[in-house]
């Protein structure tokens, strides 16, 4: 899926909205459990309800590798239900990969070859020789960890050197070298708020991966004002609040509500930008 593909689709659906499926076994309605693959039984009902309202999902590995050869399996199923049933829709692994260039190269092969995801997040500690192994592959998506959501952020992104450049500045800043807004986004935490100016500043036409609405506190309103460029520009999700609306038989209802209601706000400030 390429920049333009995602765009129409963006426009199309009134949504740049993301479900994470980060499925916990542990938190899967009891009904459910009786399934021979609950998890993929609870996931193929949350996108059934969900994809209307969203253009992505994104499948966070440690709640299927957790599992072992169950969960892989579990997240394959998924992925191809996904590109099966709502081809339209954006598929993000959400892995964290990143190691030196052979072993890139590998993970790489895994998630662009075996299992046909059109994105990956990496992890760029290791620099250009650990990302551009996931850069050679046309039509596929590297989504660079920039400046995150968690409070550990601190210790390391927004650390300055003797110019006063912040790290996650310097990531974006270099990371133009190696890649384009064609084939490269960055994950940016929904909670930087104000952040997002000098986000913008270093790159103002890439797309932005922003996790950390609902649950984790992100203001749609602040990303929407600081992040959103003439593209829109960005892909925010939401997991926890969307899969644990309802813990019932009405759970996959309650999701179908929560999607609904996070797109009308999405459809909102599309327009407000003439977007749509």
């Amino acid at each position: 899926m390429n920049k333009k593909e995602l765009f129409e689709n963006i426009k199309h659906k009134k949504s740049f909205l993301c479900v994470g499926l980060d499925t916990d076994i542990t938190k899967i309605p009891l009904h459910l459990q009786k399934d021979d693959d609950p998890v993929y039984a609870f996931n193929k009902a949350i996108i059934d309800a969900t994809a209307e309202f969203c253009i992505a999902y994104k499948p966070n590995l440690a709640f299927y590798e957790c599992e072992g050869n169950k969960g892989w399996i579990s997240l394959k199923k998924t992925v191809e239900y996904i590109k099966s049933n709502y081809p339209d829709q954006f598929i993000i692994a959400d892995a964290k990969r990143g190691d030196i260039g052979n072993t890139s190269t590998m993970y790489a092969q895994t998630f662009f070859e075996e299992m046909n995801v059109h994105s990956l997040t990496v992890a760029p500690y290791m620099g250009e020789d650990s990302v551009t192994p996931f850069l050679r592959y046309d039509g596929k998506w590297v989504i660079l960890l920039a400046l995150t959501s968690n409070k550990g952020s601190n210790d390391f992104q927004l650390t300055e050197d003797k110019l006063g450049e912040r790290l996650f500045e310097k990531v974006l800043r270099i990371s133009q070298n190696w890649g384009n807004d064609e084939n490269m986004m960055y994950v940016v935490g929904a909670t930087q708020g104000k952040m997002f100016e000098d986000i913008r500043r270093i790159v103002p036409d890439h797309f932005l991966l922003v996790p950390g609405i609902g649950a984790q506190g992100g203001s749609l309103e602040e990303v929407c004002h600081y992040g959103m460029n003439d593209m829109c520009g960005l892909i925010v999700n939401s997991s926890r609040a969307i899969l644990y609306a309802d813990n019932t038989n009405k759970f996959a209802l309650k999701a179908n509500e929560a999607a609904s209601s996070v797109q009308e706000e999405m459809k909102f400030f599309l327009s407000k930008k003439g977007i749509i």
